[in-house]
């Protein structure tokens, strides 16, 4: 580990501290991407090739929109800063907040920018920039996006910004993760991509970036000189373009390249841990899976390690229908094993209609995601439910199966906490409610965790988790590992899973 300039993986010891961060903390967070290797202290230069996963018809250059490319995602992710980011231990560390306080009551909660913070035109970062950015995020994003409302974001001066939340909030830092990206006051126009993060864009085309080290950043300066980040559309072609050394590094491409990779000296495979969630939506609030019997049965139905083993080639683990398996308050007792005679009284009890066969809709967006889909309507075929996969492109499955359809496919990328899930993905009022799930109990239970701490926090979250697994509108069968292949020069790489593996700032080559 290297410790420069004051600076802990770009982050200043008083940022660190300032934001509540513990030294055992900072060195669990700094081993992620260690900068000091066997072979010795880390190197400056060099032009970094990624591929990422994306396709034409989902490019989107608005850093608040909608990000559904991982190509998109990592531009953005490099280019902008969050406010803050995801963590070792604790999953939270600061970004272009370098610190956070709330009140007494847990109400108001004041942010400070950080020391030095410019945007790549050479502007100071300042407080009425990050309330102009964090109420657009709002705006075009949602209250999954940005939990608070507009107006109740305001700023307290040149450096700092308010935000106010109507109830008890202990975990705002946390549901402010990723997405919260600033952008000079008053900006409707992304070509130009001015943002504050460790690179800057130096050119674009089609989806494919380069971009190249920001010497002003806040933090420590990044290692290499440039980013080159080129767009593929399938998994096969990221995997070929890695093995066939067109690329230094292939962003999650799943197991199948990873095996690939593996006996190969000029390669190296990382694997990150409950990295993603690859599952099944089931529309709760009405339809044929309205019934928690019905939603039980199909979660009775699949055999999930056979699944981990198919669609993961056993690079991850099973799972039992909630999401945040990676959370430290996850509670690793629940387990459901197939039971196929019990889910067809379920069937049976609820008065499903076995007769006809109901659409599953799924879409090439994860590695394994189309194979999935296919395994789980042969498995679920054995309890009498019949299940016709379509295959849709992701432009489609976005404008015409998401929140709408009675069961599709869903990955999510961030796992290491099951209230940021619950919170913005099942609550009643999320604008992202892929099930359709509103259920009184939960939502009394999330808004009891948020303004909850300690025992009382760990307790809220179990209350989470048993409703999530009694009724909930998911069917998560397991977590994949996180795979990416690296060619062998390659150092710094990020292990946390998750979206965490768009952080680079730290990579090198040797």
């Amino acid at each position: 580990m290297r410790f420069e300039g004051g600076n802990i993986m770009g982050f200043t010891r008083r940022q660190l501290l300032q934001s509540g961060l513990g030294v055992t903390a900072l060195l669990l967070v700094a081993a992620c991407t260690s900068d000091e290797e066997a072979d010795g202290p880390a190197k400056q230069g060099g032009t970094l090739r990624v591929g990422a996963l994306g396709t034409a018809a989902r490019i989107e250059r608005d850093p608040h929109a909608n990000l559904s490319n991982d190509s998109d995602f990592l531009i953005a992710s490099l280019v902008y800063d969050a406010l803050t980011v995801p963590g070792g231990d604790p999953n939270v560390a600061p970004r272009l907040a370098s610190r956070w306080e709330p009140s007494p009551d847990n109400r108001r909660w004041t942010f400070t920018i950080a020391e030095g913070a410019t945007f790549h035109n050479g502007a100071p970062v300042t407080a009425d920039d990050v309330v102009w950015s964090m109420r657009r995020l709002r705006q075009v994003g949602g209250a999954s996006k940005m939990p608070v409302a507009e107006n109740d974001i305001v700023a307290d001066g040149p450096n700092r910004v308010v935000f106010t939340v109507p109830a008890p909030n202990t975990q705002l830092p946390l549901l402010l993760r990723l997405m919260t990206f600033t952008v000079p006051q008053g900006t409707t126009d992304f070509t130009a991509a001015v943002g504050t993060g460790p690179f800057r864009l130096e050119s674009y085309q089609n989806g494919n970036a380069r971009l190249v080290r920001n010497e002003r950043w806040h933090g420590t300066p990044p290692l290499l000189d440039a980013i080159e980040v080129t767009m593929f559309d399938s998994v096969t072609a990221l995997g070929n373009a890695a093995l066939g050394g067109q690329i230094d590094l292939a962003s999650n491409v799943g197991a199948i390249a990873g095996r690939t990779a593996a006996g190969r000296g000029d390669l190296q495979v990382v694997r990150r841990a409950n990295d993603t969630m690859l599952g099944v939506a089931m529309r709760a609030a009405d339809g044929p899976f309205a019934d928690a019997r019905v939603r039980t049965a199909l979660r009775l139905g699949v055999d999930r390690t056979a699944l981990v083993n198919q669609v993961h080639s056993g690079y991850g683990s099973t799972a039992a229908d909630i999401l945040g398996t990676a959370d430290p308050a996850y509670d690793t007792a629940v387990r459901r094993d197939r039971e196929v005679e019990r889910a067809k009284t379920l069937l049976r009890e609820a008065g499903f209609d076995t007769g006809r066969s109901y659409p599953f809709v799924t879409k090439a967006e994860v590695p394994g995601e189309v194979e999935s889909a296919k395994v789980i309507a042969t498995q679920l075929a054995e309890i009498g439910v019949k299940l016709d996969v379509q295959v849709v492109e992701s432009g489609a499955f976005y404008d015409q199966t998401w929140l709408n359809a009675p069961l599709y496919t869903v990955s999510w990328g961030t796992n290491d906490s099951v209230l940021f899930l619950a919170d913005k993905l099942m609550t009643t009022g999320s604008n992202r409610n892929e099930t359709a799930f509103r259920d009184p109990e939960f939502d009394a239970a999330t808004a009891k965790a948020l303004a909850a701490s300690g025992d009382d926090y760990t307790k809220a979250v179990r209350d989470i988790q048993r409703i999530e697994f009694e009724r909930g509108g998911y069917l998560v069968w397991g977590m994949a590992d996180g795979v990416d292949i690296a060619a062998a020069p390659v150092r710094g790489l990020p292990t946390l899973g998750g979206f965490a593996r768009v952080q680079l700032e730290r990579a090198w080559l040797a």
